[in-house]
């Protein structure tokens, strides 16, 4: 009798333990955004303001050192969320870089060939011929639309200031449906408060995106990444497009996850001493729900291992660049990688 107990008990520990590992499986999708720093190939573009990354040109930007920056890129790509996944991101948004085909350089190099990643990329007007783009893994996101909006903004003299476009990519991931916004809005050149309007414009054109894919479909999980040149607090972000918190979840205004790394210190970027986090992903607050059938917000983060910061010098602990005042250092980027996860239950 008290062996026949016992089995009843091992039973038990082992039916718990199996039922505890149920509750505990995940899908789990990655989203990352890169702003990779001038990635160019060594030809010179005639219709754009390319000459100092080309190999005559002031940075004696040479093929061994665009083959060199092509494996940094690549290798950081594949290692974002890797201890979490054992695999590359699902989605990744990348700004800086100028045509398609270093875009295909990337995604062909050894680091990130096996996990099979597609392209969805547009030429945009930009004076220096830099893009967005996104990289999508085949077997995950099934894209349906995709369209290239521009941002229309002039300057003190009433010309046109020719911009990167908006990237708009709808599409299916596990019959759900996704759109992904990827942005590299105007800069600070020329002083913060000077360029402050064209962030602006910038906000509003993402704002009457967002709108358009909501008048189609309520349902729809919005995401919109990129380098925003702003911080998570700016009036850019806080007037048009982003709350604070989750608590009023009727709201059109996205979460964005990245404000409360910032306010603790945080950055994707350093500048005169003073960290910040341009690089952002924002969320819909339908992706805030507790609903374990449906994906769901779970965290985000800045990626920035130690290999990607300058060990030493005026500027260690800040990213690990590829060129520093016009001296090359072989580095990765001005900027760190943020990433963001979303959960399910699996079946």
């Amino acid at each position: 009798m008290k062996r026949l107990k016992s089995w009843f008990f091992i039973i038990f520990l082992v039916s718990n333990s199996i039922q505890s590992q149920k509750k505990d499986r995940y899908s789990i999708f990655t989203i990352a955004f890169y702003n990779v720093e001038n990635l160019f190939d060594t030809v010179n573009d005639s219709l754009h303001f390319d000459d100092e990354m080309t190999p005559g040109g002031n940075y004696n930007w040479t093929l061994e050192r665009y083959n060199l920056k092509i494996a940094h890129i690549a290798d950081v790509i594949s290692k974002i969320g890797q201890a979490i996944t054992r695999t590359c991101p699902d989605i990744v948004g990348i700004c800086e870089v100028e045509n398609l085909k270093v875009i295909k350089d990337l995604v062909d190099h050894p680091f990130l060939r096996p996990y099979g990643l597609n392209i969805i990329h547009f030429d945009s007007p930009d004076e220096r011929g830099i893009d967005v783009a996104l990289l999508y893994k085949r077997d995950r996101f099934i894209p349906i639309s995709f369209k290239s909006h521009r941002l229309l903004i002039f300057n003190d003299s009433d010309k046109r200031d020719y911009t990167r476009d908006q990237l708009v990519v709808g599409g299916l991931l596990e019959g759900e449906e996704f759109y992904f916004i990827i942005n590299h809005w105007p800069s600070r050149s020329g002083g913060v408060a000077r360029s402050q309007p064209y962030r602006q414009a910038a906000a509003r054109l993402n704002r009457r995106i967002i709108d358009s894919v909501l008048r189609l479909n309520l349902e729809a999980k919005i995401i919109s990444m990129g380098d925003l040149n702003d911080n998570p607090t700016d009036r850019s972000l806080k007037n048009s497009l982003t709350l604070s918190d989750t608590e009023n979840l009727q709201s059109p205004a996205f979460f964005n996850p990245m404000e409360s790394m910032y306010k603790k210190g945080e950055g994707s970027l350093a500048y005169r001493d003073q960290w910040n986090l341009f690089d952002q992903i924002l969320l819909s607050k339908n992706l805030i729900n507790k609903d374990r059938k449906l994906y769901t917000f779970w965290k985000a983060g800045i990626y920035h291992p130690t290999f990607l910061k300058t060990e030493t010098g005026n500027y260690k602990g800040y990213p690990f660049r590829t060129y520093v005042g016009g001296r090359y250092t072989g580095g990765y980027s001005d900027h760190f990688p943020v990433y963001a996860f979303l959960i399910k239950q699996a079946n």
